[in-house]
């Protein structure tokens, strides 16, 4: 990881620099075009402009101070979403830089023996131009090998741990860009042009891939602009409404009251509540780009796992040593640490760990490398004795050259017989011999493996247990992936698997119905990374896979999934207490009490008279006023509330004909209603309620 990175989690994620940086894009998705997607936000961005304007025409500290709450709000829920945004970056940036930024040894002359080296970018090469590549350097672009023999690592292009030799002439001449030599001098002559080398096929899978949306994300978004449309055709209805009952409503407050009816909290706090969730998974070491993704974690259905890097450690490992007939076991471990101690390559490092507690004394000699031409690597001691370890074919070749032994001699089936058994379990064979003055023997054979990392079969146990199918996708070869599937404890294995393949194994799970989560390290697995509804990036991986998914595990651990779901699922549940809270509260209330719900909002200039016994008037349950209880002298209402006219022998004289039209600006409320109890004069008769 970068120091950036790395500074995330130690600062969390609510970094002032984050924030800072996030002001802009904030701004920025004030946009109509982005506030559209959030339902809810569009609305308040709505009200927010229109109350803006009628600040503007008719000034007051309320049209202000209603303004600028609704801009607060809007840049609010827009700043969260910039944060959680402002963590990733273009998914295909990484894999542009990848090409951008390999240097290539370009052959310049007339390719008679002058020529000269020279270097220029990798994106500046075109088919026909000749580059050399050296041990430890990366291979510029896709090519043939015209000069030379070098072993190759490919685990970042095809998932297959073990390296390949690639020569020139014959069907092993062709090297993928981005590839790594491993040993030895190749020139390699560019065939493809550019834009079409695996790098650009791998930044159009990339950018091509899109994440579907969540069923809790597609149900929530329904449900919130079911209630904005029915909430704003509510307030909407009132304006005609009050105008009917003489009651002129003041637009600012519509659109405050609107915006206290729409769940704009939710709306708001969906980014929010996703940052939440991204600085608890910091707290266990992984990286999420997107409050989303955390989310979609918690309903993950199936998970694809690549095998190089992610459920093994990638580099091939010696895990035993299986002897010759009549070799004792530490003469086998001895002669292989020896002829190690020099090598400094994974396999090397092993095998000097496996053999430790054999022989510890330091042989002298001088350490032979290996080559792709001879396939073998070993020790020249001084007393003359040579050993060497290498593909089971050429030590075998060795041998015969030095012994004259024949290929039906008993040992050497016996031998060949135990490298084919460990090239059929998915291993890889290195057959080690030793040669001194007297005789030339064979030692036997050590078993290197893709070594599962530890604890995974019980992780995996736990996932099924979870109901999350588990599927391992490779690219190695069929045996090899049968082994490790069966010994990591996965459900089901793909083997010889294509970038292309991932990619339309992870669609169908989608079109299936299924959310998918990735796991992977590689440039192949970037399109598939990108595509999944969580893409987990292995810290140990390239960087292409890295910036193609949408979280990092920093400690490139698979089952660390297991966390990711835990806190996704802890999420959905926080969400799901908020809508509850505010949904179901607010839903009740109106359901119990439409109009005086309503009202309770409005805060209508008539509501004193509702609570208070010294006013004049309550209203009853039609919106018509009833006299109070103490004003018994007189008779009806007059029109519009007003008292009847009395005459001197106590008589009533009706001054206008009653008005039974209902005022629903100021229709009471029931509740207020049910605890309240008196007796009024109405119509010729007293009136009590308890």
């Amino acid at each position: 990881m970068s120091k950036s990175k790395n500074a995330v989690v130690t600062t969390g994620v609510f970094d002032p620099a984050q924030l800072i940086k996030a002001l802009p894009l904030a701004v920025r998705k004030l946009d109509p075009r982005h506030m559209a997607r959030n339902p809810v936000m569009f609305v308040v961005t709505v009200g927010s402009v229109a109350t803006t304007v009628l600040a503007v025409l008719h000034p007051s500290i309320f049209a202000w101070a209603i303004t600028a709450w609704l801009w607060f709000t809007v840049v609010f829920a827009n700043l969260a979403e910039a944060v959680a945004e402002g963590r990733g970056k273009a998914q295909a940036a990484s894999l542009r830089e990848v090409k951008r930024d390999t240097v290539a040894r370009r052959l310049v002359g007339d390719g008679n023996g002058n020529e000269n080296e020279e270097e220029v970018p990798g994106s500046a090469l075109r088919p026909g131009d000749r580059v050399v590549v050296e041990a430890g350097q990366v291979i510029p672009g896709d090519g043939d090998v015209v000069e030379g023999i070098a072993t190759v690592d490919e685990s970042a292009i095809t998932g297959e741990s073990a390296p390949v030799v690639r020569e020139s002439g014959g069907d092993r001449c062709a090297v993928t860009g981005g590839t790594t030599v491993l040993s030895d001098r190749i020139v390699v002559q560019i065939t493809a042009a550019p834009g079409e080398s695996f790098v650009d096929r791998m930044i159009a899978l990339v950018e091509g891939a899109s994440r579907q949306k969540t069923p809790n994300e597609i149900a929530l978004n329904i449900l919130l602009a079911s209630l904005t449309i029915i909430f704003l055709l509510a307030v909407v209805a009132l304006g005609p409404m009050g105008n009917y009952g003489g009651e002129q409503q003041d637009p600012i407050k519509l659109i405050a009251l609107l915006v206290c009816l729409i769940p704009t909290t939710i709306g708001a706090l969906m980014s929010a509540i996703g940052i939440a969730g991204m600085d608890r998974l910091v707290q266990h070491n992984v990286l999420a780009k997107s409050g989303r993704a955390v989310e979609a974690a918690g309903d993950i259905d199936t998970l694809l796992m690549d095998k190089t890097g992610t459920i093994t450690f990638g580099n091939r490992q010696a895990t035993e040593f299986l002897v010759a007939p009549g070799i004792p076991h530490e003469t086998l471990a001895a002669a292989a640490r020896a002829s190690s101690l020099a090598d400094e390559t994974p396999e090397g490092r092993s095998i000097v760990e496996l053999a430790a507690g054999t022989i510890e004394e330091s042989v002298a000699g001088e350490f032979v490398a290996f080559t792709a031409s001879t396939r073998m690597s070993g020790l020249d001691t001084v007393e003359g004795r040579q050993i060497r370890k290498g593909a089971s074919d050429a030590v075998f070749t060795w041998v015969a050259s030095l012994s004259g032994v024949q290929e039906d001699d008993p040992v050497v089936v016996a031998v060949r017989k135990i490298a084919d058994q460990v090239a059929s379990e998915g291993g890889t064979p290195l057959v080690v011999a030793d040669h001194d003055s007297t005789e030339t023997r064979l030692l036997g054979v050590i078993r290197l493996s893709d070594v599962v990392k530890p604890g995974m079969a019980e992780r995996f146990a736990q996932m099924r247990a979870m109901g999350i199918r588990t599927v391992m996708v490779t690219g190695d070869n069929p045996l090899t992936a049968k082994q490790i599937a069966a010994e990591a404890g996965v459900d089901d294995f793909v083997a010889e698997a294509t970038p292309e393949d991932k990619l339309e194994l992870l669609r169908k799970e989608q079109q299936a119905g299924r959310l998918v989560a990735m796991t992977g390290d590689g440039t192949n697995d970037a399109p598939a990374l990108a595509q999944a509804d969580v893409g987990v990036a292995m810290n140990t991986g390239t960087s292409a896979a890295k910036e193609a998914g949408n979280m990092v595990d920093l400690d490139s651990d698979p089952t660390k999934l297991i966390d990711v779901v835990a806190i996704g699922k802890q999420l959905l549940i926080t969400r799901a207490r908020v809508d509850h809270l505010l949904v179901g509260q607010r839903s009740r209330e109106i359901l119990r009490d439409p109009a005086g719900s309503v009202q309770r909002y409005l805060s209508a200039a008539r509501r004193p008279q509702h609570h208070a016994a010294g006013y004049p008037a309550i209203g009853d349950t039609l919106g018509r006023r009833v006299q109070r209880p103490g004003d018994y002298r007189v008779g009806p209402l007059g029109a519009q509330g007003g008292p009847l006219s009395a005459g001197r022998c106590g008589r009533t004289t009706a001054a206008k004909p009653v008005d039974l039209r209902p005022r629903w600006g100021d229709r009471p409320l029931r509740r207020d209603l049910a605890h309240r109890s008196g007796r009024a004069f109405h119509s010729g008769n007293w009136v009590s309620w308890q």
